[in-house]
């Protein structure tokens, strides 16, 4: 998956994360694929002020990744929602290429980043968890946008994603967790590559998915494995809030959402669990849980 590019995401929604933990980006170049059928998952796009004027938003962007659980609620990380500068609007997309859809949209709508915006997502309401962010044993890294269901439904077809019932992950067990098909998904960039003045993430923008193995479960967190050689891809930088896919009782459920990992994007997938009672507070004003 590709990961929000290199571009100003604005320094405040990035800087306090990257402080402490750098949040995930893309999904890997490497046994990743183009994932048209998954329409359930999406993009978070936002609009911000990026001089003196709060007025008007002067910069558009895609900045992380999300799913549909219900038919207006798109959930996300908190990290992705909070410490935007005054003004800033949010809108999802569930465009396979909301690059594309940008860059367009940019040639249509010269110095409107609002009509960009418009152009590729619909604007939702940002709700992050009061208590973001937590200590590191439950950081309350959640966060969900209302949509109006009827523009949503006017643009995409999609199924929202199954959410896991209470402890579900727990009850699976060791040898459950690691006989457990995973895979996640988002727009994220691709692994590091150095080049001349160090190293890059390249990519971005399209929805990507690949395989992913079980490393290790606690309270809050589930890590997932990204090494290539045992046919793992993984997350990276855009693929924040994006979701942890696991196919349990022949149902594709999102067990956990992405929200931080290694720098270079090789290794480990840090996911937030959905089964926890944590997570499983926050969305119960928003969605009938199972």
């Amino acid at each position: 998956m590709t990961a929000v590019r290199a571009t100003a995401v604005t320094a405040a929604a990035c800087a306090a994360v990257l402080a402490t933990a750098l949040p995930s980006s893309a999904i890997n170049s490497y046994n990743a694929a183009p994932a048209p059928e998954r329409t359930e998952v999406g993009a978070l796009v936002a609009t911000w002020d990026d001089d003196s004027d709060p007025a008007t938003p002067d910069r558009v962007d895609w900045v992380c990744s999300g799913t549909m659980i219900d038919a207006d609620t798109f959930l996300t990380a908190a990290h992705c929602t909070t410490d935007w500068p005054d003004g800033v609007r949010f809108y999802v997309s569930l465009d396979q290429d909301v690059q594309a859809g940008l860059d367009a949209a940019a040639q249509q709508h010269p110095g409107d980043p609002a009509a960009q915006a418009g152009a590729v997502g619909v604007e939702g309401t940002a709700h992050s968890h009061p208590d973001y962010p937590g200590p590191a044993s439950d950081p309350h890294d959640i966060s969900v946008i209302e949509l109006p269901a009827q523009q949503v439904a006017a643009r995409w077809a999609f199924t929202p994603a199954t959410l896991p019932a209470a402890g579900r992950l727990n009850a699976l067990g060791p040898q459950g967790l690691n006989s457990t098909d995973w895979f996640v998904a988002g727009y994220g960039t691709q692994e590091a590559v150095n080049g001349p003045g160090g190293q890059t993430h390249p990519g971005g923008g399209v929805r990507m998915k690949a395989p992913v193995s079980f490393d290790a479960l606690n309270k809050s967190w589930v890590r997932l494995a990204m090494t290539a050689p045992q046919g793992n891809g993984g997350a990276c930088y855009g693929d924040s809030g994006g979701p942890n896919f696991a196919v349990i009782d022949g149902r594709t459920v999102i067990a956990a959402t992405t929200i931080t990992g290694d720098g270079p994007c090789y290794a480990t997938n840090v996911s937030y669990r959905l089964d926890a009672p944590g997570a499983r507070a926050f969305l119960a004003p928003f969605v009938a849980l199972p």
